[in-house]
Order: C-alpha cells, then sequence, then structure tokens
C-alpha cells in the first residue's frame, strides 16, 4: 500500500464552500476593475428578505476561493450580505504581492459602499487575517503616508489608491502572516538550495539524534537545539532574501545599461545579453518548507492538536515532496509574502492600527496555527477596546468536521457566538 501523505483533512477543508443548503439567497456575480486596471471576481450574496444590506461580511484569501464561505449560510439567514473577494492571485502561490492584494480590497469596498452598504466586517479566515490586518493598517492612514514601495522596490500605488476602512474585523483561525510560517517551517537543515537533499545533521529536525521519534509518537526537543533550530531558521529566510534582491537588482540593473547612451556602443550580442537579463523573470525554488518542530513536539505551544501538519501527516517526508509552503515562488512574490524577514503582511506590525471591534478565534486542534504563536499574538497586537479570545478546542484549522461525523458541529457552535456578536455591535 502506498504511504499517504497529502492530508484528508487538508483537501476536505480547503474545499470552502457552503456546507448546507442556504434558501432565499440570491448570489450575484461581482465583475470589478482593480486601481491599476485587475480584473477581479467575486460573489455578492444577498437574502431575499433583506435584498439591498446595510451591513456586509466580506470574506477575502491571498490565494483561496471566498466566493462560497462556510460561514455565510449563518450570516445570510441573520439578514446580512455576505461578499465573496477573490482576489488578482487566486489559486497563485507563486506571484502573490500583498501590496497589490490591497487594491484589489479596496476596489471591492468602494463597490459595496456604490450599493448602500453602511457598515463593513472583514472576515479574515486564514491568511485572510493578516490580508485584512494589512489592509486596516494602510486604509486608516492618509494616501500620502501609505506605503510607497513594495519590498522589490517598485511602487504599490497605494497613494493613488482609495482604501475604504473596515467597521469590524474577525479572525478566523488566522496566522499571524504567511512569513511567519515560513519562518516556522523553512527547514535550516538545508546545506545548499541548489542540492536539497544535502543536510545538516545538527539542525536535522527529522534526525532522532535531536530528539525525533517515529511517526505518530511525539517528539521532545531540547531549549539549546529549539534555541539553535529557530536562529538558523532566520539565517535561511535570510538568504533567500538575498538571493530574491540580487535576481533583482540584476535585471534592474541591465534595464539602467539598456536605457543609457553606451548601449548602443555595445557589439550586438552584448545588446542582446542587457535585453535578455533585463527581461528575465526567475523563479525561485524553496526546497523543505514542512519543518516546523510543533509538528512533532505538541509541549511546544501545547494545544490539543494531532500529530503533524495542515498539509500532512508525515512532515518529515512531505517535507521533500513537490507540495508545501512556498516551493515554486518569484523573487517579487517570496519577499511581499512568504519572507518573514521581508513581507509587510505581520500582524506583529499592522496589528496596532486594528482598533475597531474584533474577535480572535482560535481553533485548538489547528495543526499550523497554535495558540500563542499566532492566536494570542494577534489579540495582543491588536488595540481594539471591544475585542474578544475565543477558543474552540475541538476545531479543525477551518471548523470542518472530522471525517466521518454528521453535521458540522464545530461550525455550529461558532456561528452560535459569531452571529450575536455581529447582531450586537452591527445591527441591520
Amino acid at each position: 500500500m502506498a504511504l499517504r501523505l497529502l492530508s484528508k483533512t487538508y483537501w476536505r477543508g480547503t474545499q470552502i464552500r457552503f456546507r448546507r443548503p442556504v434558501d432565499n439567497v440570491t448570489g450575484t456575480p461581482v465583475a470589478i476593475d482593480a486601481r491599476d486596471g485587475a480584473r477581479l471576481h467575486g460573489v455578492w450574496w444577498t437574502p431575499s428578505r433583506n435584498p439591498k444590506p446595510r451591513v456586509a461580511v466580506i470574506a477575502a484569501h491571498p490565494r483561496v476561493d471566498f466566493s462560497e464561505h462556510h460561514t455565510f449560510p449563518d450570516l445570510l439567514d441573520a439578514g446580512y450580505g455576505c461578499l465573496g473577494a477573490n482576489l488578482r492571485s487566486l489559486n497563485n502561490d507563486a506571484d502573490c504581492l500583498h501590496e497589490k492584494l490591497l487594491v484589489d480590497l479596496g476596489a471591492y469596498m468602494r463597490w459595496l459602499k456604490e450599493r448602500g452598504v453602511e457598515k463593513i466586517v472583514l472576515l479574515g479566515n486564514s491568511g485572510g487575517g493578516s490580508l485584512f490586518s494589512f489592509y486596516q493598517s494602510q486604509a486608516k492612514k492618509p494616501a500620502a503616508e501609505r506605503l510607497e514601495r513594495m519590498p522589490d522596490g517598485r511602487a504599490t500605488l497605494l497613494d493613488r489608491t482609495e482604501l475604504i476602512p473596515g467597521d469590524g474585523i474577525v479572525f478566523m483561525a488566522a496566522h499571524a502572516g504567511q512569513g511567519r510560517i515560513i519562518n516556522e517551517v523553512i527547514d535550516p537543515a538545508v546545506v545548499d538550495e541548489t542540492d536539497p537533499l544535502r543536510t545538516d545533521p545538527e539542525l536535522d529536525m527529522y534526525d532522532p539524534a535531536n530528539g525525533f521519534q517515529p511517526p505518530p509518537a511525539w517528539s521532545r526537543y531540547a531549549p539549546d537545539f529549539v534555541d539553535r533550530f529557530r536562529a538558523a531558521q532566520l539565517a535561511r529566510v535570510r538568504r533567500i532574501d538575498d538571493r530574491a534582491h540580487e535576481l533583482i537588482a540584476d535585471a534592474a540593473d541591465a534595464g539602467q545599461i539598456r536605457e543609457s547612451d553606451a548601449f548602443e556602443t555595445l557589439s550586438p550580442a552584448a545588446r542582446r545579453d542587457v535585453q535578455r537579463r533585463e527581461a528575465f523573470e526567475p523563479i525561485m525554488l524553496v526546497y523543505r518548507t514542512m519543518a516546523n518542530l510543533h509538528y512533532a513536539d505538541n509541549s511546544l505551544d501545547p494545544s490539543p492538536r494531532g500529530y503533524g501538519s495542515l498539509l500532512s501527516p508525515r512532515p518529515d517526508l512531505m517535507n521533500f515532496q513537490r507540495l508545501g509552503f512556498a516551493r515554486v515562488v518569484t523573487p517579487q512574490g517570496w519577499l511581499s509574502t512568504w519572507s518573514g524577514l521581508s513581507s509587510n503582511a505581520d500582524i506583529a506590525k499592522t496589528g496596532p492600527a486594528v482598533m475597531e471591534p474584533a474577535v480572535v478565534i482560535n481553533a485548538g486542534r489547528d495543526l499550523d496555527v497554535y495558540p500563542s504563536t499566532h492566536s494570542r499574538l494577534i489579540y495582543d497586537s491588536i488595540r481594539s477596546a471591544d475585542k474578544q479570545y475565543w477558543n474552540f478546542e475541538d476545531a479543525l484549522h477551518y471548523f470542518e468536521p472530522d471525517e466521518g461525523e454528521d453535521g458540522n458541529p464545530s461550525l455550529d457552535a461558532l456561528m452560535a457566538k459569531l452571529v450575536p456578536w455581529l447582531e450586537e455591535r452591527f445591527p441591520l
């Protein structure tokens, strides 16, 4: 029998969809242009009893389709409008630029306001949490004070884009940023980025000499190993950052040569070389990004989680597979989204700007988002006077049912709290 490396829970969970029939609602396709011309597609859901809602919930994710988010049925039953706002990087893990996604969100927010929506609640599920926190931090600044440049040096357009702040925010099983995820999962034992099988045994978390036990037995890592491991993870991220900047700088240097008077004095072969260097769009391969100590040691940031990762019950082997976080990226996408040292989409940076009513929802059995590392960090970072922390001990990352379980008890329990929370703060 073939060894199963991909998690069944992951594949069922990522099918973000209505999990029960919803009667008397209308789903209207939304097709709009962002400030820079990017075409965006979403779905605007409205209940028949309230076809022009004054209060709406918008859900978005950097790359996942949220047009039928699983919280929408209960929200629609309560009378709220729901916008599943898909962004330009849908299903694109390679060149996801968070600064551009803010431009997309600005277009959706304006679209809602143009249809009479007075209050908008931001639903930040999973990667949507750090995305919306980043958006809110920029939307609340005067245009002239917003970020001018992306980490790769290009203009953001945020100073020329209308960004309407949200009125409340829900962090649902949200991590603190995709870059922070990479800081935790990147394998520091990689010796050479071009030879991913070479390994430094002293930094290999899957080596029994460092405390690893055969799965599904839990491992125990010594504090000194944990410290060395985490420091080496950041060092590898920094090296990849440096490589990304080198690749970007080489193209920029070629562009300067082509625009200079000296370009015409070059030989035909040299001119071709300069043009190719300027046109070149490199792809970076980032191997072995399934090496979070939390996958194997549940004494680190304890929770009721099971063994392994959201992606796999065998991260020790999945670490060498093609599928994984940030495997194939452009230098620009790495710096904007996946680098925990360079990305602006980090709630530790953006959370202090969140002062609106907020709730942080922790899924106790989450396999990649942990209570202290992420959920409590989010709660402590935001500065809302009206903020709550909810822990659902039995919930998985997408609040999906266990395999073979009838109904959707964890999602039902969440919505039984979330709908009254909304109704109290954002009455229809």
